[in-house]
């Protein structure tokens, strides 16, 4: 018997790392010591530009998103999602991304399925300035069903110790600002695909008009990364917090990056909720903490600002020709961070 006899196909396998290595190369930066392929990749800090550096690391998947990509074919954005989510979350604590590494297993290799995946993540990673050095492409045939995958990122940042992005800086009077999200991003699809796929029956392909879009293509929308949009913001120290708002949307996220004794109060409505949280509201009838729970509902970044820095982050904002909006501010409370909520939630 042969390896390909149990359903792993080395030839196969190396077509796919092979388009791996290419898309890859693209993204190398200065500090990148190795090529695709090693048994470990190599990336050397700036010891120049460096001065007191410390290293933010984090990893995530991309969950049942997954089956979107699945069902339509399309698998291009699903790579970007996975590194623009980890460059976000890294970005919280006023880190650069210097390095990715992705692992991504299979129930039988398909290279065009793989190529499309990494062309997207490359293209990411090269946007973020961040590079692709490494990863593992596995065949497991008895783990995944044919034409299924999973795919997760692991990144490497680094930050200034003296730039560091902590709870203990923010401050009573610090205001929130919000920056849009595309969509779902990488969130809430178990309950979205329930939603739409098995409650209203739809297809990929069905146009929904309150949504303006078919409904496959609306839920792949690209998880956003926030990192170009902000670097200049964060290199001048003008923030005192920053929230990723994913699982578990502002109601869980943003005490992530509070101190105690404080809490977050949010008016709701001050932001335009996507229609597409308007609809899969509708669809469930879902109560409104139960949507802002679940969802990022079209928030996809929260800047806590000190109030002397609000003109100036403003500003940086307009010239970026960045849409923003101005959702609440950080007041004196009692024990554990929280965030608490006024006016009503326009989800109709």
């Amino acid at each position: 018997m042969r390896y390909s006899d149990a359903g792993v196909d080395i030839s196969v396998a190396d077509d796919a790392k092979q388009r791996i290595r290419t898309a890859a190369g693209r993204t190398f930066r200065s500090g990148v010591l190795s090529a695709i392929g090693g048994f470990g990749a190599l990336f050397e800090l700036d010891r120049k530009r460096w001065k007191d550096p410390i290293l933010v690391a984090s990893a995530d998947g991309v969950g049942t998103k997954l089956k979107l990509a699945f069902a339509t074919g399309v698998h291009s954005t699903v790579g970007a999602d996975i590194l623009n989510h980890c460059v976000n979350d890294i970005l919280t604590q006023g880190a650069e991304p210097l390095f990715f590494l992705d692992y991504l297993a299979m129930g039988k290799i398909d290279p065009r399925v793989v190529e499309q995946i990494i062309e997207g993540m490359s293209r990411a990673a090269k946007q973020a300035g961040c590079s692709l050095i490494g990863g593992e492409t596995a065949e497991m045939p008895d783990i995944y069903s044919h034409g299924e995958y999973d795919l997760a990122g692991f990144i490497v940042g680094a930050v200034e110790r003296d730039q560091r992005l902590e709870p203990r800086l923010v401050r009573p009077g610090d205001a929130l600002i919000a920056l849009p999200s595309s969509g779902l991003h990488t969130n809430g699809y178990s309950l979205a695909r329930k939603l739409v796929f098995h409650i209203a029956k739809l297809q990929p392909d069905t146009y929904v008009p309150s949504i303006g879009n078919k409904i496959g293509a609306e839920l792949l929308k690209p998880h956003r990364p926030y990192w170009p949009l902000l670097k200049n913001v964060v290199a001048k120290g003008w923030l005192s917090g920053m929230a990723h708002i994913t699982g578990g949307g502002i109601t869980g996220n943003l005490p992530r990056v509070l101190p105690r004794n404080v809490r977050a109060v949010i008016e709701v409505g001050s932001w335009p909720v996507l229609p597409i949280f308007k609809y899969l509201a509708t669809l469930g009838k879902i109560e409104p903490t139960e949507m802002l729970r679940t969802f990022n509902l079209g928030v996809g970044m929260i800047l806590v600002v000190p109030s002397k820095n609000i003109r100036k982050v403003e500003s940086e904002l307009h010239r970026r020709r960045e849409k923003f909006y101005a959702i609440g501010h950080i007041e004196t409370a009692s024990g554990a961070p929280r965030v608490v909520y006024s006016g009503k939630l326009p989800l109709s």
